[in-house]
């Protein structure tokens, strides 16, 4: 079965006529390539490292310029995912509507844009902030095409648990960005997204399980049991918030990030643990609530994060 022959009805082929593909449509569909609200989260947790790093307010053009690049490189990388992901995409009901997929972009049209935004960005933050920083910006761009979307999506349960490697190093980028170093309270932040990042991704992929089944992606909730899920969520969940709490005994934070890890980890837990009781009991359906947990996972680490912005004021 091939990627067209799959396209759900009403998804123009990738061959549509570009006189069809108005100017304002294409600029939206590039950006769309992009993954903006992908690109919101690293960003959430980029930023408030910042402030920690310079123990209060840093400089505001590095920040702009940070983020900027941020943007750009994890930009890159999302477009070259597309890319190499179209044909699934055009299979699975969440994706069907992606630029490549509609027509609006070519999938050469991707490829160039994605290299592009991968060369710009090194060279930004190479030139316009350091070195250090820029490695790891374009070490996270290959290591989410070169490692995850070419090696572990298509292959292992466990590749949202090793690919989210790369959606961790924003936290040391945004460190290095201000010191030209890493630290260990950077290194802390990113276990915490690091284990973070199954929990988050896998209550998704319970609720959207059967695209996944259906392009024999191995997410692991096409290919395990919500039971078995549920309880790899609350086994990474604790790992993550007892990481969270360890700022601050090596010094790095005070009472206010600690109230704040210790409150929202311990509603995460709640959930967590709600979650398991529910797929242990064999809930299936609306009734298993899966996406309480994703919900509150975005507002845990923006809460999270906040607070390590602002506890440099209070600690």
């Amino acid at each position: 079965m091939t990627a067209v022959e799959s396209r759900p009805a009403g998804v123009a082929a990738t061959s549509s006529p570009r006189a069809r593909r108005p100017f304002g449509a294409r600029v939206k569909a590039f950006v769309a390539l992009t993954k903006p609200r992908i690109i919101e989260l690293l960003l959430i947790t980029t930023v408030p490292v910042m402030f920690l790093a310079a123990r209060g307010v840093p400089d505001l053009w590095l920040v702009l310029t940070t983020c900027v690049g941020g943007y750009l490189s994890a930009g890159g990388a999302n477009a070259l995912n597309m890319y190499i992901d179209r044909d699934i995409d055009a299979m699975m009901d969440r994706t069907s509507q992606r630029p490549i997929v509609t027509g609006m972009v070519s999938p050469r049209e991707a490829l160039v844009f994605g290299v592009v935004l991968g060369v710009v960005s090194t060279l930004w933050f190479g030139l316009l902030i350091n070195w250090l920083s820029a490695a790891m910006a374009l070490g996270a761009l290959l290591f989410y095409v070169l490692v995850y979307t070419m090696g572990l999506k298509r292959r292992t349960s466990q590749n949202v648990v090793w690919g989210g490697i790369a959606g961790c190093l924003p936290v040391l980028i945004g460190w290095s960005s201000v010191t030209g170093s890493v630290s260990w309270a950077a290194v802390v932040l990113f276990l915490v997204i690091f284990f973070w990042t199954p929990p988050h991704t896998w209550v998704l992929m319970m609720k959207v399980k059967n695209d996944y089944e259906r392009v024999g992606v191995p997410m692991l909730p096409a290919v395990a049991t919500n039971k078995a899920v549920a309880k790899q969520i609350v086994v990474y969940s604790w790992v993550m918030v007892l990481v969270s709490l360890t700022l601050t005994p090596l010094g790095y934070t005070g009472w206010f990030y600690t109230a704040v890890a210790a409150l929202s980890g311990a509603w995460w837990l709640t959930e967590a643990h709600k979650l398991q009781a529910r797929a242990k009991a064999g809930v299936v359906g609306a009734k298993l609530k899966e996406m309480r947990l994703f919900h509150w996972s975005i507002t845990y680490v923006s809460l999270l994060f906040v607070a390590v912005a602002v506890d440099p004021f209070l600690h």
